[in-house]
């Protein structure tokens, strides 16, 4: 975890120059690498960007397989990492330092890209950043634009949704989560049900373009609840129960555009309260959304017009950097780097790490002994 600088896996990083960062990316079923410089005045620049994807070893399961996607990741990360340095035509003594993802996520994998950081650090006499894969996607938006603090943030993704307030890098107050299902798992979930492919979120994306949203009725989750939590297990449970009553494709296109209207509602709905209540302590400012689900165009165009109706700018990523990539996570380690913020060789794997741990412990969103939401 994060302490004070003592640079004991490498030289001391220079700030007020350009950081140029390997970033490795192995949390779930993506192998991924990439380079990115940050410049002194904070421009960013993506050198390179490698993603080797396991859609295909999984597809058969009809989700990831945790042993699976690790021992994916062993074989396939040297290669990938060399193919980030060459891309970026970089020698790896042009590095300023190593940035990895140390978690959440299946810590199999996240152990496989941790390890290979470490050993690049140790090797070239790096530091090394144990980056949050969830910081990773709060700041994926600076990589296509100029993002200042603070700002909201609603990251939305197959295995979390949260709304944040972001003031700075590692400095994040949790305003709402799941409480049980994440959005990206739903869609996943009714995909299958729907008998699609995996991933499932973007198969019934394409299914609901040729349906009618509104021939199904489904249930709206926390009505009468105060605040921004979500809940998605409902509507999973409802809709996976009406796709076994949908014989024909057209029953199927319409269930799906149902529940992609659904998930894009409680989002929106959600996000204007966070924006209201961030409205009452700052002047309403920069909504972003970020996470694999922001690459949904309808969840998309629903969340920017909520923004808009409350002075809000909206900003997401490119899409080639909703989903999980490395290009995320070595500008999170950029960031840190540049204040300073490095991590041992000890830093450790962690399976759940939530981006505001106070939170996290004060007001859990699970009891202990009973499996909650990934953050």
């Amino acid at each position: 975890m994060d302490r004070p600088p003592d640079y004991s896996s490498g030289g001391a990083p220079a700030t007020g120059r350009a950081l140029t960062v390997l970033g490795l990316e192995t949390s779930c079923d993506e192998t991924a690498a990439a380079v990115v410089r940050r410049q002194a005045d904070g421009a960013v620049q993506v050198l390179s960007s490698i993603v080797l994807s396991q859609t295909d070893e999984h597809a058969a399961f009809g989700g990831v397989v945790p042993e699976i996607a690790a021992r994916s990741h062993v074989e396939a990360i040297e290669g990938v990492a060399r193919a980030a340095m060459v891309d970026a035509g970089l020698e790896f003594a042009a590095l300023d330092g190593v940035a990895a993802t140390a978690g959440p996520g299946l810590v199999g994998g996240v152990m496989v890209g941790l390890s290979f950081g470490k050993a690049v650090a140790l090797a070239r006499g790096l530091p090394l950043v144990a980056v949050n894969h969830l910081e990773g996607h709060a700041l994926s938006a600076r990589l296509g634009a100029q993002v200042d603090y603070p700002f909201l943030l609603l990251l939305v993704s197959g295995g979390h949704c949260q709304l944040l307030e972001v003031r700075g890098v590692g400095d994040m107050t949790r305003l709402g989560t799941t409480i049980d299902d994440a959005a990206g798992e739903a869609f996943d979930k009714i995909a299958k049900a729907l008998g699609l492919g995996y991933p499932g979120g973007p198969a019934l994306e394409a299914l609901a373009e040729t349906g009618d949203g509104d021939r199904f009725e489904l249930p709206r989750a926390l009505l009468g609840r105060q605040g921004c939590d979500f809940s998605f297990s409902g509507l999973k449970t409802a809709a996976a129960r009406l796709a076994a009553a949908c014989p024909t494709h057209q029953d199927r296109a319409d269930l799906a555009a149902a529940v992609q209207a659904a998930i894009a509602r409680q989002l929106a709905e959600r996000s204007a309260r966070a924006m209201a209540a961030y409205a009452e302590r700052h002047e309403p400012g920069r909504f972003v959304v970020a996470g694999g689900v922001a690459a949904n165009r309808l969840v998309r165009a629903r969340l920017q017009d909520t923004a808009r109706a409350h002075g809000f700018s909206f900003t997401a990523p490119p899409l080639a950097y909703c989903t999980d990539n490395a290009a995320m996570i070595a500008l999170a380690g950029a960031e840190r780097l540049a204040r300073g913020m490095v991590s041992g060789l000890d830093a450790a794997a962690r399976p759940r790490w939530p981006l505001d741990e106070a939170m996290a412990l004060s007001s859990p969103v699970h009891k202990a002994g009973r499996k909650g939401a990934k953050a």
